[in-house]
């Protein structure tokens, strides 16, 4: 019987033209050897691989298309080649893949069939806005994104801001660039003056922000987060 293929968890940038500081060179020396990829977005996929080699072979490399249109056969046709003892490699359109990200199917699908799993280091935007956001991260929750319904967007940002006061919980959430917008609307015209927002918009980039304010404070320093990839975080400081 042959020996089934590695799953590698390939971690992509947030943006940018450089890899430089942000994936290690253990990494990009064993992603060139791998020819086998389940994407999130292929042209992403393949900025990454050109960055991390000129020369790298996309022509001679298969792409499975792993997205929420994806189905059952895509799954079905990565594993099929980490049965047959082909190595994978799982791409985000931007930071880890698994979080926030279809990936995440791939790898359960691998555990259940006794497949080397292996995740790499590399930028994650959540974790780095926890980090610089000086609230708790004994206790945190991530909600990926937002409802697109405003009410029920609403609804769940003052749920966080409770739950926050309560139990002193760090609630992590995102939206897309073109909602952050009203997304910053909402919880500068919705939450308590003094309930505390962090805002981290275009990190690991040249033009990265990452401030602490109270609600009343950022209604007085709010800027233009349309166009920023952003996470928002409501917590408490230590």
């Amino acid at each position: 019987m042959a020996k089934s293929g590695k799953l590698y968890l390939i971690p992509n940038t947030l943006g940018g033209e450089t890899i430089s500081g942000l994936i290690a060179v253990d990494v990009i020396n064993l992603v060139k050897e791998l020819r086998v990829f389940a994407v999130e977005e292929i042209k992403s996929a393949r900025r990454l691989l050109r960055k991390m080699d000129r020369e790298f072979p996309i022509d001679e490399s298969t792409f499975f298309l792993m997205n929420k249109h994806s189905g059952e056969k895509t799954l079905m046709e990565g594993l099929l080649k980490l049965t047959q003892g082909e190595n994978v490699g799982v791409i985000s359109e931007a930071g880890c893949p698994g979080v926030a990200d279809p990936g995440a199917d791939l790898v359960n699908l691998a555990h259940s069939q006794g497949i080397e799993v292996v995740p790499f280091v590399g930028p994650s935007s959540f974790l780095l806005a926890l980090m610089g956001s000086g609230f708790s991260g004994q206790q945190f929750t991530f909600h990926g994104y937002l409802p697109k319904d405003r009410k029920d967007r609403v609804r769940k940002l003052k749920d966080f801001e409770m739950d926050c006061k309560r139990t002193g919980t760090t609630h992590i959430f995102m939206d897309t660039p073109f909602r952050n917008m009203h997304v910053l609307e909402d919880l500068l015209n919705e939450l308590s003056d003094s309930t505390e927002l962090c805002i981290a918009s275009n990190l690991t980039l040249v033009n990265s922000r990452i401030n602490t304010l109270s609600v009343k404070d950022w209604r007085e320093k709010a800027y233009d987060l349309s166009k920023s990839p952003t996470v928002f975080l409501i917590g408490k400081g230590q």
